[in-house]
């Protein structure tokens, strides 16, 4: 069994039904009557199952009936799936997050479209334990392997900056040194 947790809301035939066949499948099962019981921010890896939309992530609404098993263990496997799939796509950088599929950065209240390039560079940035020269960002970001004469990397650094700053208000998301840049 994994860490993955099917929270029936609601719903006590459907807990019931679910518990008989608990040997058989591949997530854990949690009966709640009140949705406060649960708290949402640390239990990233749950999906809310009940017969009653409640506008929350990650809820399968079941209100079409009869459904038969198979077809409802379908539909938990693959929003479970799609679940994994979304949070294996971002990239936590702090207080924001990096959604490599859409190129956007974002916070609890703001979200910015990166172009490709901008995104390669935060990538780069946030993979680097140290600060890095404008020189290793020319051959690892743009390919230049040749020693370049040329303001493209400061260009782009201030560029992404001020688009953060005008979005987020931070001025100190990549921060610049005599060692190089970093996040």
């Amino acid at each position: 069994m994994n860490n993955q947790t099917l929270v029936i809301y609601d719903f006590k035939i459907l807990y019931e039904i679910l518990s008989e066949l608990e040997n058989h499948i591949n997530f854990k099962l949690l009966s709640i009557k009140k949705l406060t019981e649960l708290n949402f921010k640390t239990k990233e890896n749950y999906l809310v199952i009940s017969g009653k939309n409640q506008n929350i992530e990650n809820q399968i609404l079941i209100d079409q009936f009869p459904i038969g098993i198979n077809k409802l263990l379908e539909l938990i496997n693959i929003k479970f799936l799609k679940k994994k799939y979304n949070q294996q796509s971002e990239i936590d950088l702090g207080t924001y997050k990096l959604d490599l599929n859409s190129r956007k950065i974002f916070n609890e209240k703001n979200s910015l479209n990166l172009t490709e390039r901008e995104a390669n560079i935060v990538i780069f940035l946030n993979n680097s334990k140290q600060p890095v020269k404008i020189d290793k960002l020319q051959t690892e970001v743009w390919g230049h392997n040749s020693k370049l004469e040329t303001h493209t990397v400061e260009t782009h650094i201030y560029r992404l900056r001020k688009k953060i700053n005008n979005i987020f208000a931070d001025n100190n998301f990549i921060k610049s040194s005599k060692e190089g840049y970093n996040i």
